[in-house]
């Protein structure tokens, strides 16, 4: 199995997010499927669930069982195939880049962008919503926005929309100076 992150996911998770994603679309379901994708993101990112559906000295049909059981009254049954899918495939550790995979292509086809803002110190709801309103209004388009803490960046904003990225970090304008003056 590829190891994947937010920013790559694997070739495979691409193609179940795709396949999954245009099952939807033609369904007219993408809000329902956003849904279940959650509910067995949610299910799947316990490390003790995780643990039992990938461990392959349990037998495939008793790990589906489990998840079956875990899963049934919860979700619809779409979300309880999928999971048994994910577990008979070997890829129960993509749902996390499968589920984020289909968030951007929801986005994409609905014309949304998706930014982060990283900041020294967490910021209020009322800053976010400020920031998310000015994003929107510079780059005509609705933003998803979510936000991040790095106190390494000392003070200011770090912000990445798409290939855009607007570094007005302390750090970076501290870098900005050693190098003034090293050229000095």
């Amino acid at each position: 199995m590829a190891a994947t992150d937010s920013l790559h996911p694997s070739r495979g998770a691409r193609r179940y997010a795709r396949a999954i994603f245009e099952l939807a679309r033609s369904e007219g379901q993408v809000q329902e499927w956003a849904r279940r994708l959650a509910a067995v993101q949610e299910l799947l990112d316990q490390a003790e669930v995780r643990a039992v559906l990938m461990n392959p000295s349990i037998a495939r049909q008793r790990r589906q069982e489990a998840v079956t059981t875990l899963l049934e009254g919860r979700v619809e049954k779409e979300a309880v195939n999928l999971a048994k899918l994910l577990i008979a495939a070997n890829r129960v550790s993509e749902i996390d880049a499968i589920g984020q995979e289909f968030q951007r292509l929801d986005d994409e086809a609905e014309g949304r962008i998706r930014a982060t803002v990283t900041s020294a110190v967490e910021l209020s709801e009322e800053e976010l919503l400020a920031l998310k309103r000015q994003l929107e209004g510079r780059l005509g388009r609705e933003t998803r926005l979510t936000s991040k803490v790095r106190p390494e960046i000392m003070g200011g904003l770090v912000i990445q929309a798409d290939d855009q990225v607007i570094d007005a970090s302390v750090a970076s304008r501290l870098q900005q100076l050693r190098r003034s003056l090293a050229g000095v």
